[in-house]
């Protein structure tokens, strides 16, 4: 039984380095993907309440057009474009310092509770946001309610990551992104339903709906185990142990628990030995450590993390859900843009769920080179059809056609990629930290994206329309570089196996390595088959004083 001088038995075989999981520990991973269901309510909201005519009205003054106006009447009453930057932006803003702050309470404090401090920040800000007025308040909630936001993306994938079995851990990480596009997609069903409103229940209603998935994922998280290699990290190898037993359906004494402990502890002492944790500070200059030619340096898994969730900004999805309803009110061709909204967040919905097969059956690193070419072909065909006939009513119906098809490549691959990548790059040292590093980067660049884009399509500014997928196309370019020079293939393998995988081959080569040692080997077993009992003092030791 673990606890003080321990005795774990090592694996000899790479396929015994995790033990069988039952249905109920699989429900239990798969819960916390729930966490992405308020992440994409709160992403999609936006859009529909930014064209709501009483919202536009309480931020302007102006008065609805009357019954019949003219197009240009109707492209008056809107939002300035510099508004509608600050108001969707404000929240990324908050997201990135908060998916910062993130990492280091999910050391000290834990996974769990950390998600559960975040749903607690997130309702404060939905409750200031549901009490505004005006701009001041509302961008203040949005802000906070961003903190939260960072909190709960960064840590949900960083422990739905650590406590999945090795063979569905994609499927599960997947369901997050599932989860997102169903709370993008109930934003949009309350959005449509609240339009037409003619009082602030029109945009108070969809922003106090959200409090009550904060309240289900915290409520639903206090039943549930911490990560058992946030214990191995403190040093709590007894905690580890008990964790892993409930997480796997297995008994705390089973071989199957002691030789999955035995390699995370032999992967945990194995990494520290190569870069020692020093003080709070180093513990952050760790993420940047080793050279850019060294396959599987810290700073080579940062940039590779944080270019990634970069990139998938880059794809230009965001465009479409943040701002898709005042884009499709600007085309001035479509009787009601809030019902295409709501199309293609159902095509985002109905298309994700694909996602959980195809990432275990084709691979991480496939999947993200052919959505990556999907989607440039359908931007750069909307683009086109943009610019040559867009002022005709079918041809903008084979835009919105190639929309729904691009977003179906995106929700396949590129969607859900993305973030099952960054949950299985980083060694244990600086997981928590590099995961939330990615995501903060991933909040950046959402942020950027939402600042500038009001302005490249805005009819008071750029007024890009169609034009704008140019961009998109030709960004989405550089992803399927990015993807076929850059991304390893972790399919199928531990946490612990991806670190060793990540040293010994390249991203062109990766999907054809297999294990051939167990970190328990090589760290060094006693004559009776266990972990040497110096390593697990160690790393009790070293945790003792995170």
């Amino acid at each position: 039984m673990p606890g003080g001088g321990i005795t774990l038995v090592g694996a000899t075989n790479v396929d015994r380095v995790e033990a069988p999981v039952t249905m109920k520990a699989y429900m239990m991973c798969a819960f916390a993907a729930f966490g992405g269901i308020f992440f994409g309510y709160d992403s999609g909201y936006i859009s529909g309440v930014m064209g709501m005519e009483y919202f536009i009205h309480m931020l302007t003054g102006l008065d609805p057009p009357p019954a019949g106006a003219t197009a240009d009447q109707k492209a008056y009453f809107a939002l300035p474009s510099w508004k509608k930057s600050l108001i969707t932006s404000i929240l990324s803003a908050g997201t990135f310092f908060g998916a910062l702050i993130a990492g280091d309470l999910a050391d000290f404090i834990g996974r769990r509770i950390t998600i559960i401090a975040g749903c607690a920040i997130f309702i404060i800000g939905v409750v200031l946001q549901t009490a505004s007025s005006g701009l001041g308040l509302l961008v203040a909630g949005r802000l906070i309610a961003g903190f939260g936001v960072g909190f709960v993306s960064a840590i949900i994938i960083l422990y739905m990551s650590e406590i999945a079995p090795k063979k569905v851990r994609g499927a599960i990480v997947s369901g997050y992104q599932f989860c997102i596009t169903v709370g993008l997609l109930l934003a949009s069903c309350v959005d449509y339903g609240t339009q037409n409103r003619t009082d602030s229940g029109s945009y108070r209603i969809p922003i106090a709906l959200q409090m009550l998935w904060a309240i289900i994922l915290a409520f639903g998280l206090f039943f549930l185990p911490d990560s058992p290699r946030y214990y191995v990290k403190r040093g709590k190898l007894d905690q580890a142990a008990a964790t892993l037993a409930r997480l796997r359906g297995q008994p705390v004494g089973s071989e199957f628990i002691q030789q999955e402990l035995a390699e995370i502890v032999a992967n945990h002492e194995y990494e520290l030995q190569l870069i020692p944790q020093g003080s709070y500070f180093n513990s952050w200059l760790n993420c940047f450590k080793g050279g850019l030619r060294k396959p599987n340096s810290n700073l080579r898994r940062t940039i590779l993390g944080t270019s990634l969730q970069m990139m998938q900004q880059w794809t230009g999805i965001n465009f479409i859900f943040y701002f898709g309803t005042t884009f499709f009110q600007e085309l001035g061709t479509i009787p009601n843009p809030f019902l295409i909204g709501l199309i293609t967040t159902l095509v985002n919905v109905c298309s994700t769920p694909i996602s959980f097969w195809a990432i275990e059956r084709i691979g991480r690193r496939p999947l993200l080179i052919w959505g990556a070419c999907g989607m440039f072909v359908c931007e750069f065909i909307v683009a086109i059809i943009g610019v040559t006939d867009g002022s005709n009513h079918k041809a903008v119906s084979a835009m919105i056609s190639f929309i729904c098809i691009y977003i179906f490549f995106f929700a396949t691959t590129w969607g859900p990629g993305a973030w099952v990548v960054i949950g299985e790059i980083f060694p244990l040292p600086i997981r928590s930290r590099g995961v939330g590093l990615a995501t903060a980067s991933n909040w950046l660049w959402n942020c950027i994206i939402a600042v500038i884009t009001p302005y490249m399509v805005g009819t008071d500014k750029g007024n890009l329309g169609a034009r704008v997928f140019f961009i998109w196309g030709s960004l989405c370019v550089l992803c399927f570089l990015y993807a076929y020079f850059l991304v390893y293939e972790t399919k199928g393998l531990t946490l612990e196996q991806v670190d060793r995988m990540m040293e010994e081959t390249t991203p062109r080569t990766s999907a054809g390595w297999v294990p051939t040692t167990t970190f328990a080997q090589e760290m060094g077993l006693t004559d009776k088959g266990t972990l040497d009992p110096a390593i697990v003092e160690d790393v009790e030791r070293k945790g003792s004083v995170v």
